[in-house]
């Protein structure tokens, strides 16, 4: 016989070598997918029965030819442990599936990071992420905000009780567009559509829904009804608008004089500190007469009373002066109205001398002609309690400078006094 002996069967062959010098096996060798393989048999008979059936395997088709004993061990247990997967958590799971989406995961993963590791990080970040309905959360966090809105012993809230009230019903009417959706459930297409339903609205009120929700979902972050990478922050309907804020516009002096000379006493202090001394509306509304005459020729706004929450002191000049002059005995509150009443009052008393609304008009004809007389914005900006660059920006060149000194020259009619 002479060796090699070669088996063929239809498009396959395999051949069989005699044993060798130093190593007394016959060797059956054979070629899968363009590789050579080899097995080896003690006896000549062995050899030759297997390569004949090796090539018709091959010929039929059959892959497995392929694997080496050991391959062909772990290919058992692989599917052994598949099988143990399935019984366990009841999903089928191919060795195809298995090793694609492996080998996907791992080629996203840093080096020296193993996919176990990955998971074990993945999960820490999500685990604690409760489920929480939309309507449940907005309602909790409402809840624990609305005290901050209520004053205590005569002190100032921590919160101005309008925007505690504005933030209750911003989320309500977000929270009622969501009905059903859980918290960790919402996407940037839930706030997209909520944001493009307020269209008729001006920027800036829209941003002001923006910065609600904002707040909200930081809220429920640390409350872990949203992972820390939700993302939703990332929405376009979140992008805050460039606001045009309209032209500043103030009353005029002829009118600032009918509305002095025609206002109820309580009601013309709150005109002239707003004025004359570029108070705030509710500034002026929370401060009693020891804010007015504690500090020689300066009103002192207190960090509980001012707006910004920062102590200053607002230079009495001669006219508002003149118009203080007249209760330097008085003691308490400087007005007993609320907000509401007096924006009623003064609509009252505007709709009488027939002037037109003006809004934050008497606020802002301080801060025009303030600038106007002294061209200096730190020194007008520190009197109002606001930023240098906003005056710049809103309030130089409204006004000029005589009509700024009629501003000032409306002082008490003697006639009146």
């Amino acid at each position: 016989m002479t060796f090699p002996v070669t088996v063929e069967f239809y498009d396959q062959r395999a051949k069989v070598y005699a044993p060798a010098k130093n190593f007394p096996f016959y060797r059956v060798a054979f070629k899968v997918a363009g590789k050579r393989r080899m097995l080896t048999f003690g006896s000549y008979g062995e050899a030759k029965t297997a390569a004949e059936k090796k090539v018709k395997e091959l010929h039929k088709g059959q892959q497995s030819s392929a694997l080496t004993a050991k391959q062909a061990q772990n290919a058992l247990t692989v599917r052994d442990m598949l099988a143990a997967y399935r019984q366990e958590t009841g999903k089928l799971v191919s060795i195809v599936e298995l090793t694609g989406n492996y080998l996907s995961a791992v080629k996203q993963l840093p080096k020296g990071c193993s996919l176990t590791e990955a998971v074990r990080v993945y999960r820490q970040s999500i685990a604690a992420v409760q489920r929480k309905l939309l309507t449940e959360a907005v309602k909790e966090f409402c809840d624990a905000r609305r005290p901050k809105g209520v004053s205590l012993d005569g002190k100032r809230s921590a919160l101005s009780p309008v925007y505690v009230q504005d933030t209750e019903r911003q989320l309500n009417e977000f929270s009622d567009a969501n009905t059903g959706a859980d918290v960790c459930d919402l996407t940037k297409q839930h706030l997209d559509l909520f944001i493009e339903s307020h269209a008729t609205l001006s920027p800036k009120s829209r941003n002001h829904y923006r910065a609600t929700l904002r707040m909200f979902f930081g809220w429920c972050q640390r409350r872990d009804y949203l992972a820390a990478n939700h993302r939703l922050l990332e929405a376009d309907g979140l992008r805050k608008e460039d606001a045009d804020t309209g032209d500043v516009d103030y009353y005029r002096p002829a009118e600032l004089r009918l509305m002095l000379d025609n206002a109820a006493p309580e009601l013309a202090v709150i005109i002239a500190l707003q004025a004359f001394g570029g108070l705030r509306l509710q500034e002026a509304l929370r401060l009693d007469w020891g804010d007015v005459w504690r500090v020689s020729g300066n009103v002192e706004i207190s960090s509980a009373k001012a707006k910004t929450r920062s102590r200053r002191l607002v230079e009495i000049n001669s006219t508002l002066a003149a118009w203080l002059e007249p209760y330097r005995q008085n003691e308490g509150a400087v007005s007993s109205l609320t907000l509401d009443a007096y924006t009623w009052q003064l609509i009252q008393l505007r709709k009488r001398l027939k002037i037109p609304s003006r809004k934050n008009g008497l606020r802002h004809g301080f801060l025009t002609a303030h600038y106007a007389l002294n061209q200096n914005e730190n020194q007008t900006a520190a009197q109002a309690g606001t930023s240098p660059a906003m005056l710049f920006r809103h309030y130089k060149g409204l006004m000029t400078k005589p009509e700024a000194e009629k501003w000032f020259a409306v002082k008490p009619n003697p006639a009146n006094s």
